[in-house]
């Protein structure tokens, strides 16, 4: 209403009082209202139609000078002031309190100067009964007809008193019928929906109970080639010509040592002779003694609490086993139909389906480790620095030697070899190279030894030579911190970079400038290579969001993940096709960017605001927790497999929280289930996993 009165522009009261059409001919009474379109002729439905629509043209048009020139609203209690304009009564009077003039005309006015306009009001109490009487429903023009004393007799009464009757029978009829047709739907979709929750139950029932069959089958195979064994064996025993001809060829399988064992054995056995009761039990006891060094004694006791341990786990991990069981079943089930139809002969004969083997090897995998074992550790302690946050560590190509870089502005090699078996609190490097700026990340060539890349605070892309312990190349393109650096596995010249600049910068060893520049809308804090391709890159923003791309075009990303809800700090690839990813949202979760679709999200550690590291090994994830702690997660399985807290014992002064100190980063040995973790107080631990 109010951009109806500005689009008027000048006095609206003197257009009313000046030609103002008599309430007979342009604001007609209630009474000549014409009747609604649901009670016209079919046949004059678009002439009725047409008719109110230009009757509430020129109702607007009448509104629109019946608003007042300071609140813009249809006027109540209209006063007139003496140079002709109409208000209403406490806008005028409010106006001219502060100012002495007309708001319309800037005629000079006081208080004595302003009149009620009986004849606007009444042309406003007019069109405000026809605007009721248009817009009100036949209940409110029966309550207003009966307030207002119309003459009704009691035979009317009871006739609408029946016709309101029916109509409220009707409607709780209309209004039960609408319910139950609702509650039929819902009904349908409940039992659609149990029936399809039925059927997926039923399938996974005979998908285990497939799997148990060939379970048990794999089973008595194996107790029958045990039985075939132990038959063997008491041939053997009982038979000293087969003893004398097989016992040297067992013997050939062994080292020497073992051989000269065997023969003082065989020696003791044939002593004795057949008829010999001691004999025989000399030997006995020393095939024992053989027998278990693989499955007997102490080792089968051994065996039997490894395998107690196992279950434990098994049952601890119940849920998301059994998720990982039918989601790696029902995938197998959809995408291998048509090739186990006709492969059935074979897989029964193999005994295993192929999801049920690919779930054996997670199981295999996941209940094999339980904990975390320190190997070795030293301290990264700088004399000349007080904060020692090791930013990076990374192995090298061969796993021989690993390098760290932090706050301290040094790169240091270590000798991996050397870390593990001289037990000693401070390791001195092999290597160690002085920086210009804090560093954020490392990256070893994959094919050059002695070649590693650094990022630092200021921006700069460094290229080293370990050997020479120089740089062979800067590049100083990035106009903020750069937080990450890779070196492409499959082309040891290329290289690339991420930055607060928003921009990632691809480089080639060869020249000094960037080969390729991506500009983005937000942060970069991590840059990957795919291991399989120097085309494919993948970008961890700070917008939440992982870009993966394709070098030979840049225009836009090949996919976009989304899921995490703070910024990506480290993205890793486990394979050509598998990525993980980290947040500072405690999430680490893992993607297809083959078939562009999330395939897991992993929680258990806490990381809201540091860069904790990330590594990824062939079915393990690890990672730092702000807790001081390192979790490991199998990646088929949403929560930790195993954790390893780092202990405070090196703060002696006690002026700093010990909570305040968080794991700063990780890394795997390649193919091996040993790995270096670095914290924010300089100590570096060599862990293993362990059962």
């Amino acid at each position: 209403m109010g951009g109806g009165g500005g689009s008027i522009g000048g006095p609206i009261v003197p257009s009313v009082k000046s030609g103002l059409p008599e309430p007979s001919t342009e604001i007609p009474a209630p009474a000549s209202i014409p009747p609604h379109p649901s009670h016209a002729p079919p046949s004059d439905f678009a002439a009725v139609e047409v008719k109110l629509k230009e009757e509430d043209q020129e109702l607007a048009e009448t509104d629109k000078d019946m608003l007042c020139p300071i609140c813009m609203q249809i006027i109540k209690d209209a006063f007139l002031t003496s140079c002709g304009h109409s208000f209403c009564y406490l806008c005028i009077v409010t106006h001219l309190q502060n100012k002495n003039d007309c708001p319309s005309c800037a005629s000079y006015l006081t208080t004595n100067q302003i009149f009620p306009n009986f004849l606007l009001n009444k042309l406003l109490m007019k069109a405000s009964a026809r605007h009721i009487a248009q817009h009100s429903s036949p209940t409110e023009h029966l309550r207003q007809a009966l307030q207002q004393g119309c003459d009704v007799s009691v035979k009317e009464v009871d006739i609408l008193l029946v016709l309101l009757s029916e109509k409220k029978r009707k409607m709780e009829q209309e209004e039960a019928e609408t319910n139950l047709q609702i509650m039929r739907e819902f009904l349908h979709s409940l039992r659609k929906q149990k029936l399809e929750e039925l059927n997926e139950i039923q399938n996974d029932l005979q998908y285990i109970k497939e799997d148990i069959n060939a379970v048990e089958r794999q089973r008595l195979e194996l107790h029958r080639a045990r039985e075939k064994y132990s038959v063997k064996l008491r041939m053997l025993s009982d038979d000293p010509h087969n003893v004398r001809s097989s016992w040297p060829s067992l013997m050939d399988k062994r080292n020497s040592s073992n051989m000269s064992n065997g023969n003082s054995v065989q020696s003791q056995f044939w002593k004795g002779g057949r008829g010999d009761v001691k004999a025989p039990v000399t030997v006995t006891s020393q095939l024992g003694q053989k027998k278990d060094g693989f499955s007997g004694g102490d080792s089968h006791n051994s065996q039997h609490g490894v395998a107690v341990a196992r279950k434990r786990r098994v049952h601890a991990q119940f849920n998301d086993l059994q998720e990982c069981y039918l989601n790696k079943r029902r995938y197998w089930a959809r995408h291998s139909q048509k090739q186990e139809e006709k492969n059935s002969n074979h897989l029964q004969r193999e005994g295993f389906h192929s999801g049920l083997k690919d779930f054996q090897s997670v199981l295999s995998s996941f209940t094999r480790y339980s904990r975390l074992r320190v190997v070795a550790e030293l301290r990264h302690g700088d004399l000349f620095h007080s904060t020692n946050i090791v930013s990076s560590i990374e192995f090298d190509r061969d796993d021989e030697l690993f390098a760290t870089a932090g706050v301290s502005r040094r790169i240091k090699v270590f000798d991996f070899a050397s870390v593990v078996n001289e037990q000693e609190d401070v390791q001195c490097p092999i290597v160690e190279m002085p920086t210009r700026s804090k560093l954020s990340c490392l990256s070893w060539n994959k094919y050059t030894k002695s070649h590693i890349a650094s990022s630092d605070y200021e921006g700069i892309v460094t290229v080293w030579d370990v050997n020479t312990r120089h740089s062979i190349m800067e590049y100083e393109e990035h106009e903020k911190r750069a937080w990450s650096v890779d070196f492409s596995p499959t082309e040891p010249t290329m290289l690339v970079s991420g930055s607060d600049d928003c921009k990632v910068k691809i480089w080639c060893t060869k020249q000094e400038a960037s080969a390729l520049n991506i500009d983005m809308k937000a942060n970069i804090c991590s840059v990957k290579y795919n291991p399989g391709s120097s085309y494919h890159i993948a970008v961890g923003s700070a917008d939440h969001h992982i870009h993966y791309y394709d070098l030979r075009n840049i225009s836009q990303p090949l996919h976009v993940f989304s899921g995490h809800r703070k910024a990506v700090s480290y993205v890793k690839f486990i394979s050509n096709t598998e990525l993980a990813s980290a947040s500072t949202d405690n999430t680490l979760r893992l993607w297809d960017v083959k078939d562009n679709i999330p395939l897991r999200a992993f929680r258990g550690h806490t990381n809201e605001k540091n860069f904790v590291g990330l590594t990824v090994t062939n079915d393990y994830i690890a990672c730092g927790s702000e807790t001081n702690e390192v979790f490991v997660y199998h990646k088929d399985i949403s929560r930790p497999a195993a954790w390893h807290r780092f202990s405070s014992e090196t703060n002696e002064g006690g002026g700093e929280d010990p909570g305040s100190y968080f794991i700063s980063a990780v890394c795997w040995k390649s193919n091996s289930p040993t790995m270096l973790t670095a914290n924010s107080q300089g100590t570096i631990k060599v862990l293993v996993l362990a059962a």
